[in-house]
């Protein structure tokens, strides 16, 4: 549990890298704001490349990737706090579909495991 909670904190951390681009993306090129937002980016991108590495020590690379579709919710999230978006029904049927899918891998990958131990028992 422990791992899937520092890989959800990872996630949500690699998504506020949306609204530095973003606001990036609304500021003349290469003014201070534009500059201080890509700094910005960049700077999350590094730490969460970190991270990223430590968590794929401790979950296999499938469970870690389909988790990662997380980030478009906190997309949907971070765009209706920061930048007032609307979120519309559409949004949160795919985050549904999005948080059924990874409960479905997370569920699969158990199984697995349990599996190889009972195995490993016998």
């Amino acid at each position: 549990m422990k791992e899937y909670i520092g890989l959800h904190l990872v996630l949500m951390f690699y998504a506020v890298g949306g609204i530095f681009s973003k606001r990036a993306a609304v500021a003349p090129f290469l003014s201070v704001e534009y500059i201080g937002n890509y700094a910005a980016l960049l700077a999350v991108l590094v730490v969460y490349a970190y991270f990223w590495q430590k968590i794929l020590k401790k979950l296999p690379l499938t469970v870690a990737m389909a988790n990662k579709s997380i980030t478009v919710i906190w997309g949907i999230i971070y765009g209706y706090l920061v930048f007032h978006e609307k979120v519309t029904f559409f949004n949160l049927a795919g985050a549904v579909i999005i948080i059924l899918g990874i409960c479905l891998v997370i569920g699969a990958d158990k199984e697995e495991i349990e599996t190889k131990e009972q195995k490993s028992c016998t």
